[in-house]
């Protein structure tokens, strides 16, 4: 189990919009598993009693699955992880400090092997486009652009930097994760403590 998300902070959102930027060069400081549990929330925690979460999914399908690879993260061992949202815990689907080759299938991108850890963000279309048919892909993109976006929001308050990375091998993303083969790679975001 994370640590229980909090639902107030000292920054407002119209702050958080003025200072969010992208940032790709991070403090060496480790990073807690409050700051993993509270970005995780962000992006695609559970917001109420009937299940919904906290970006807005079309169909309330929920397309998304959300990935840590952690490297510097307090009380987490180095490995990759998957956030199981219903019950705000990670499950670990791979032992190691897997930020090297990912930031080579991110065409060498330092901030990815630097950053303490690294949420990435994939998408099964299946579970949209059963419904909305080939315009369900562009709902799932529409759908990782808010999460994205609530990850962004969540890092300043947190004293937090992170960059939305697309520029990756597919391929090599999906074997480092040992993904399914119907869940695609859409995101990359290292994340650190700004310097």
């Amino acid at each position: 189990m994370l640590p229980e998300p909090r639902h107030r902070s000292h920054v407002s959102v119209e702050e958080a919009l003025r200072d969010r930027r992208s940032v790709r060069n991070y403090s060496s400081d480790s990073l807690t598993l409050a700051d993993i549990a509270q970005l995780l929330w962000s992006a695609q925690g559970v917001s109420d009693a009937r299940d919904r979460r906290t970006a807005p999914s079309a169909g309330a399908l929920y397309p998304l699955e959300l990935y840590l690879v952690a490297g510097n993260v307090e009380a987490l061992p180095a490995g990759v992880y998957q956030y199981r949202p219903a019950r705000h815990t990670l499950s670990r689907v791979a032992v190691g400090d897997k930020r090297g080759g990912l930031a080579r299938a991110a065409l060498r991108q330092t901030c990815v092997r630097d950053a303490p850890a690294v949420i990435i963000m994939t998408a099964v279309y299946e579970r949209t486009t059963w419904k909305y048919g080939d315009r369900g892909k562009r709902y799932v993109h529409m759908e990782s652009g808010h999460a994205a976006q609530n990850i962004y929001l969540q890092a300043v308050p947190l004293g937090l930097g992170t960059v939305t990375v697309g520029a990756f091998s597919d391929g090599k993303v999906k074997q480092i994760l040992d993904l399914p083969e119907n869940e695609v790679p859409l995101y990359l975001m290292p994340v650190g403590r700004t310097r």
